[in-house]
């Protein structure tokens, strides 16, 4: 399985180096046709301050969008208990605990290290998940910040956020005129497809990378709970209870939907090519796969 676990690593640097292939060709067509690459770096410089300060207080913004509260120790020891645990055996210092009032069950972890990380379960998640069960979750939470991912997830979106910026900015200030003048027909088509194709193909790529890091934090949560049909059970109620109650979407819920351990929204037909998170059942089978079955 550390096989496996090295394959999804660099399946996620290999996504990056495609995204960053991706930015750097229409920031050449830009600088190409307009003999004038200021308004790449200024998109750059613009987007990459507005990813630091959601990388640096990816916590805060996570919880508040969720309208959570702090986990009362006393109302819910077994989370503390388990986390405690949890947090031991990985040598890693105790996370925030926080609730959040809705009736989709879901958890989340969030934060730019382990030191200021935070863990979330929704109300409805308790409801349906026993203890073993909910050992399971946490411990995949806690391994997506342990595996750093809340960076990876940051890198990605900002590189993807510049992609679809610059693509825009292409096709409202001509970036391709040049290539129109010197390549004829052929050179604006292939500009064209750059503006909307880049967008597309960088958003596929950043779902991929989302989808790889949640097939990592299944293996090393499984690993460091040592349960992986625990969590494989747990994940079986999530299906079912976030397809009966999925989460309202909207742009707060959004943020912090792909940090979710279930896809909180429902999802259907096409929209499947855009989720964030894989399917289920390929998540349920390697699983099963690590307890021998």
């Amino acid at each position: 399985m550390a096989g496996k676990r090295f394959g999804n690593s660099i399946k996620t640097v290999l996504l990056l180096g495609i995204m960053w292939a991706i930015l750097l060709g229409i920031g050449y067509l830009i600088a190409y046709g307009t003999n004038n690459s200021a308004f790449l770096w200024i998109f750059a410089v613009i987007g990459l301050a507005s990813t630091f300060y959601s990388y640096w207080n990816s916590d805060k913004l996570a919880i508040k969008a969720m309208g959570a509260y702090p986990l009362d120790p006393g109302q819910y020891p077994q989370i503390v208990k388990i986390v405690t645990e949890l947090s031991q055996t990985a040598g890693q210092p105790m996370p925030r605990l926080y609730i959040a009032p809705t009736a989709t069950p879901n958890a989340f972890a969030t934060g730019r290290n382990p030191s200021h990380a935070a863990v979330c379960c929704t109300e409805g998640i308790l409801q349906i998940l026993n203890e073993r069960e909910l050992r399971g979750v946490l411990s995949h939470e806690l391994m997506h910040v342990y595996n750093r991912d809340i960076l990876t997830s940051s890198i990605a979106a900002a590189i993807g956020g510049l992609i679809t910026s610059v693509a825009q900015m292409m096709f409202f200030f001509g970036g391709g005129r040049r290539d129109e003048e010197n390549s004829g027909p052929l050179g604006a088509i292939g500009g064209l497809l750059m503006v909307f194709l880049a967008p597309l193909a960088a958003t596929l790529t950043q779902l991929a990378i989302s989808r790889t890091r949640e097939f990592d934090a299944d293996q090393t949560g499984a690993e460091l709970s040592g349960d992986p049909l625990a969590l494989a059970s747990a994940l079986k109620k999530l299906e079912a209870g976030t397809t009966a109650r999925p989460l309202v979407k909207n742009p707060q819920t959004e943020k912090v939907g792909f940090m979710m351990i279930a896809n909180p929204f429902r999802v259907r037909g096409m929209q499947q090519l855009f989720s964030t998170h894989p399917p289920m059942d390929q998540r349920i089978r390697r699983l099963e796969e690590m307890a021998g079955y």
